[in-house]
This record gives structure tokens, C-alpha cells and sequence, in this order.
């Protein structure tokens, strides 16, 4: 009995050690992400009734002072925000404007300039990718940044650098136009770019040399001891010339270097995509809720930073993605909000209706595709 109950409920158990952490992540993430919503369109004078972490039935909830329903929902893949006049948890128009009274009109979703709508919208994934710059700016100031000069210290014999030209006591001054401070810097530069030709500047006895090289794809383990794929280019740093060392920051400071960061992924993740719809990236590379809940876990088992830090990543990582523009996703109704700027007045619902059911079989697809990955096809 205490071998089953260990099993079950132990720290290393799938219930405690992978699905609890999952749990936690991303109904923090779910709860800012809907918050933005609901903030943005409480500032802009929208009435609100019902916000949910998860869909599905009830299991606990209650009612504030201004007549939100706040609950929690038996499905934990995501929420809602409902606001008055929504036919459902889309956002789609339920009672015309017509049939309501003033009160009610004054407070519709539907009935607000397209500005209040298309900034309540854009708050969700707005509030994913602040909390993200929020835990870097906290992660910053506790802990500063390892860094070190971009410096060469060794060339992989037969690698891309060997065959470029690079000779050990290079320092990098730029990639492909972009100067570089630190070896990190190089290493942004090329991680996403297998395949691609790259232009490098280095300086080599106080003469700067032009060499150009192709980036190629290994494998190796990240940080949770998951294999994944990285573009090198066969060079590597080492404490004599990199001179690696912390830097400390203030809460100024700390705040600029999280922006700066959240800037790259964002950067990254807009490259990764583009590469990725041309065939040019692993499929491999896209997780699924199946490998989340197991980063979560393996997260989770390295401390709670870590934990922290992979809210982070997956919190910028669901903003971006809402922002596709997709219905049902966020970035779908904000292209219906610009068309409607653009020409004056609403699509026509018929028009909108044959978008959103393309959409929504697009994601579903999208959706299948990457849980096909976690179970099949990248175990």
C-alpha cells in the first residue's frame, strides 16, 4: 500500500513530479493572459461576465460586486473572458444592438469603437510577454549575467570555421552586420541559422579579416537534459581568452537587459517560424502539451527557479502564438479589427464565419501535428 501510494503521489510520480508542475505553469500563464484581457477592457468601460481559467464545467467560483462570474474550470488547457453581449466565450456576437437597452449598449463588446476592442484583444498576448520581461527583470537583478569576450580559443578540425578560416585568438567583431559584445552574442547569431551563409568580421592581430560560414545542425543536451538541435559553426571559447565573468545589475538596468532579451526570442521565434513553413527546421523542435508537462517536470525537479523560468519562456511563447493571425486565435479578431478601420465598418459576419472555421481547422491541426510529435514521431 505505501509502495502504491509512493507511486501514485510521490515527488517523482507522473501525478506530482510532471502534471502538478504543468498545472501550475499554465494556469499562471492562462490567469495573466486573460487578466490583460479583462483589465484593458474593464479600463475601457466593457462589462464582463464570466472570467475562467479552463473551460468546460464549473468546479469553483463566485460572483464580485459587479455581477463577474471568477471561476475555475474542469478543463486546465486554457480560459476565457466573457464580455457583455458575447454570444460565447469568442468573443462573437450574441444579442444585436438593437435589442438591447442603453444600459446594455453602453457596456457590449460588440458596441465599443474598434479601437477598445482591437486594445483589449491585443492586452492578452500583451500581458503574456510582460511577464516575461517581469521574471527576466527579477532573474537579472538577483543573479546578473554570465558573460564572456567573443573570443576564439579552439576550431573544430573539419568544421565550418576550419573550413572558413578561423584561427584560434579571433575575436568576432560582427555576424552578418550585427556587432557583437559577448561570445552569447555569436552564439544568438548562429543557433538559428543552419544552412544559411553568414558573414563574420574578426579581428586577428589587430587586423580585421571578412570570413563567411554555413552554419550546420548538431545535437546536443540543453540545460533539462532534453536533446535538441543547435546551428554551430564549430568554434569554442575557454575561460583564458573569454574572460568569463558575472555582471551585476540594477533594477534600471535589469529591466532594459529583460526587454533585450524578450526582444531575441521574439526575434528567434518570428525567424524559427519563417524557416519552418519554408522546410527548413526540424518539426522536432515544436513541443506539444505532452513535452511541456515534461519540461515542467523536469523543470520542476531542478528547483524552483527553474520552474520560474520556464513560465517565462512558455508565457512569451503563447503571446507570440495568439498573435497569429488566425481566428479563433487573438491575432485573427485583430485583423478583422484593421479591416474594419481600414474600410469603415465590420466584416460581414458570413465573411468572418468562413474565416474562423478555416482557422479553427488550421490550429486544430496545428495542434494535432504537435501532439503527433510528442507521442509518435520526436520520442
Amino acid at each position: 500500500m505505501t509502495e502504491t501510494l509512493h507511486i501514485l503521489f510521490g515527488t517523482q510520480s507522473v501525478l506530482i513530479g510532471t502534471i502538478l508542475p504543468f498545472l501550475i505553469v499554465l494556469t499562471v500563464v492562462v490567469f495573466v493572459h486573460e487578466m490583460g484581457h479583462y483589465l484593458v477592457g474593464r479600463w475601457c468601460g466593457i462589462g464582463v461576465q464570466a472570467f475562467s481559467v479552463g473551460f468546460g464545467p464549473e468546479l469553483i467560483g463566485f460572483n464580485d460586486r459587479r455581477g463577474t462570474r471568477w471561476k475555475l474550470s474542469a478543463i486546465p488547457l486554457g480560459g476565457y473572458v466573457k464580455f457583455a453581449g458575447d454570444e460565447g466565450v469568442s468573443s462573437s456576437v450574441g444579442t444585436p444592438a438593437a435589442a438591447m437597452s442603453p444600459e446594455e449598449r453602453a457596456v457590449a463588446f460588440h458596441t465599443q469603437p474598434v479601437w477598445k476592442r482591437a486594445a483589449t484583444v491585443f492586452a492578452g498576448p500583451a500581458f503574456n510577454i510582460l511577464l516575461t520581461v517581469a521574471i527576466f527583470s527579477v532573474f537579472f537583478s538577483l543573479y546578473g549575467k554570465m558573460v564572456a569576450d567573443p573570443m576564439v580559443a579552439e576550431v573544430r578540425p573539419g568544421g565550418p570555421a576550419a573550413i572558413a578560416g578561423f584561427q584560434p585568438g579571433d575575436r568576432f567583431i560582427s555576424v552578418d552586420g550585427d556587432k557583437v559584445e559577448t561570445f552569447a552574442d555569436v552564439q544568438r547569431h548562429v543557433s538559428a541559422r543552419a544552412g544559411d551563409s553568414l558573414n563574420f568580421v574578426v579581428e586577428r592581430k589587430g587586423q580585421e579579416i571578412q570570413l563567411t560560414a554555413t552554419p550546420e545542425l548538431i545535437e546536443q543536451k540543453d540545460p533539462l537534459g532534453n536533446t535538441i538541435k543547435t546551428a554551430v559553426i564549430g568554434v569554442v571559447n575557454n575561460q583564458e581568452l573569454g574572460n568569463f565573468r558575472r555582471i551585476s545589475y540594477g533594477p534600471v538596468e535589469s529591466v532594459v537587459q529583460a526587454v533585450q532579451e524578450s526582444g531575441f526570442i521574439i526575434a528567434r521565434t518570428g525567424q524559427f517560424f519563417s524557416r519552418f513553413f519554408a522546410g527548413r527546421e526540424d518539426k522536432c523542435q515544436l513541443g506539444g502539451p505532452v513535452k511541456i508537462a515534461t519540461m515542467a517536470g523536469q523543470a520542476a525537479s531542478q528547483g524552483v527557479d527553474w520552474l520560474i523560468q520556464l513560465t517565462a519562456m512558455l508565457s512569451i511563447g503563447i503571446g507570440l502564438l495568439n498573435l497569429f493571425p488566425l481566428p479563433p486565435l487573438d491575432g485573427g479578431h485583430l485583423v478583422f479589427y484593421a479591416a474594419e478601420a481600414v474600410i469603415g465598418r465590420p466584416v460581414r459576419p458570413a465573411v468572418q464565419e468562413i474565416f474562423f472555421r478555416a482557422g479553427f481547422l488550421l490550429v486544430l491541426g496545428f495542434m494535432g501535428f504537435v501532439i503527433f510529435n510528442d507521442l509518435f514521431a520526436c520520442r
